[in-house]
């Protein structure tokens, strides 16, 4: 009788990139806690736009049967994770969240490097600087230096923004090894086809022009009324990648000011924080 081989136990390494993988692809998988996934969606369905929520809500977000989420914002709530709203019957995001955060964004050495360069780009130029990275397909800003004060949507700390339709975002992905730019496209075609279509145009020729001037430029591809230049930051191996951008509001853009002016300022920057941080 034959003797049954045993299959050795799926790593890190031999899954999806992560944060681009779909929890329900996994369900076969005996290392992965589809509770803990369940939980961790809940705590993804609050927005800035939607920071309070029911579990009707939560289940309608997360696709999620109503009982499971009823489980769900039960823990939750006990470990502090989230806060029940009284008189609503709705919850937000507890301080157990932020406490989660914090660590994270401590050990992130660029970020302590980074800002005394952002700070002058800023001063030089007026414009509001941001530093991020990539989240599942988005970029999270993990660092921000406002000036510009006509910008709409000021962003801070923890805010996000569409990979492909931003500047830092496309940075992100130019900047990225083959095979991981790859995977992220592909789970932006299949999270969001109509915002792939929209968007694809735009970083066919992103990509060309990145090779030519080394920084990417957004003319109000993500929201009209802000514009953009963007480069990414080359780390040593083992750190999360990185990207910096500067945006100015679209009424403040005057001929070309980004790619003639700010443009040559951030690349310099970007040069100067790798040599600090020992990449060159």
């Amino acid at each position: 009788m034959m003797k049954k081989t045993r299959r050795p136990p799926r790593t890190m390494s031999s899954i999806a990139l992560p944060g681009l993988v779909n929890p329900h692809d996994l369900s076969t998988d005996r290392q992965f806690s589809m509770n803990l996934a369940r939980g961790m969606e809940v705590l993804r369905a609050f927005t800035l736009v939607d920071p309070i929520l029911g579990n009707r809500e939560i289940a309608d977000r997360t696709g999620l049967p109503k009982p499971t989420i009823s489980r769900l914002t039960y823990t939750l709530t006990l470990l502090g994770y989230l806060s029940r709203v009284e008189g609503l019957q709705k919850y937000r995001l507890g301080s157990g969240v932020l406490s989660l955060g914090y660590p994270l964004l401590a050990n992130i050495r660029v970020r302590q490097i980074a800002r005394p360069f952002m700070e002058q780009v800023a001063r030089e130029t007026g414009c509001t600087v941001n530093l991020g990275m990539r989240d599942r397909t988005n970029v999270v800003y993990i660092d921000t230096c406002r000036v510009d004060q006509g910008n709409v949507y000021q962003p801070d700390i923890g805010s996000t923004r569409p990979l492909l339709s931003t500047a830092i975002g496309r940075a992100l992905v130019l900047a990225a090894p083959a095979g991981v730019r790859d995977a992220i496209l592909n789970r932006i075609r299949l999270e969001d086809p109509p915002r792939h279509a929209q968007d694809l145009s735009v970083w066919q020729k992103e990509r060309r022009a990145f090779a030519e001037r080394g920084y990417c430029h957004s003319r109000g591809d993500w929201r009209k009324e802000v514009h953009a230049v963007a480069v990414p930051i080359r780390l040593p191996q083992r750190e999360e990648p990185v990207a910096i951008n500067c945006t100015l509001s679209a009424y403040r853009v005057k001929a070309d000011t980004l790619a003639q002016e700010v443009a040559p300022r951030l690349l310099d920057a970007v040069r100067l924080i790798e040599t600090a941080c020992g990449t060159t």
